[in-house]
């Protein structure tokens, strides 16, 4: 099982990823805006430093802009993990311009993730390309009144035939974690209040507070 930080406000990753219940971290621009930072402007060699000091085995990072650009991008990624010691892996979105770029940074060994994933068929084409990664967007498809349960269901079917691993993001409470696990999925990405409400349990919380009142 892998579980994800979805989010760029680094005072969160301080008081989660030391729990060593993350694998990594994952961001996008509008994660970086809802913590106040200027996506362009962001140091990607200390974001690497601090998240591999943190514990993070890998560090996810998203594509802007045209082509030139989101392949410079790609290259500051991949740069700033081998001098942090973190694999990172960069984003990008399941648009036809988006696979081509995917294709070119897979042909030259780097780590990518297909994201915004709301159809059964866009699994194809990642796993096609030879993508390490999809991030289903399993609340957002809800939102938009799509079928999540059978895309997740149709992905789980195909899942194996390939070596592109279902992300899955857009999560809103831990009975969707877990009724997806009980199809097969594995990976997860988590906001910072849903991974809190993962770790906690009223009834295990008071068990612990009787432990500690026998002790003394």
């Amino acid at each position: 099982m892998r579980l994800y930080l979805d989010t760029a406000d680094t005072s969160q990753w301080d008081g989660l990823l030391p729990t060593g219940l993350f694998y990594g971290v994952t961001t996008n621009p509008l994660l970086a805006q809802r913590a106040g930072l200027t996506y362009g402007a962001i140091d990607w060699g200390d974001l690497a430093a601090r998240a591999a000091d943190l514990g993070a085995r890998e560090l996810h990072g998203q594509i802007t802009g045209d082509r030139n650009h989101a392949l410079r991008f790609a290259d500051t990624l991949y740069n700033a993990g081998q001098r942090a010691g973190i694999a990172t892996v960069v984003k990008i979105p399941l648009t036809p311009v988006g696979i081509g770029i995917a294709s070119h940074l897979k042909s030259q060994g780097g780590k990518i993730l297909m994201t915004a994933c709301y159809s059964a068929k866009q699994y194809v084409a990642a796993a096609a390309i030879g993508s390490d990664y999809i991030a289903p967007y399993f609340g957002r498809m809800l939102d938009q009144g799509i079928d999540a349960h059978r895309v997740m269901a149709q992905m789980a079917r195909m899942m194996g035939q390939g070596d592109c691993r279902p992300l899955v993001a857009s999560l809103r409470t831990c009975d969707q974690i877990v009724e997806l696990a009980q199809m097969g999925f594995d990976c997860f990405t988590l906001s910072p209040d849903l991974a809190r409400d993962l770790m906690q349990d009223d009834h295990t919380d008071t068990s612990a507070q009787d432990f500690e009142r026998a002790a003394q």
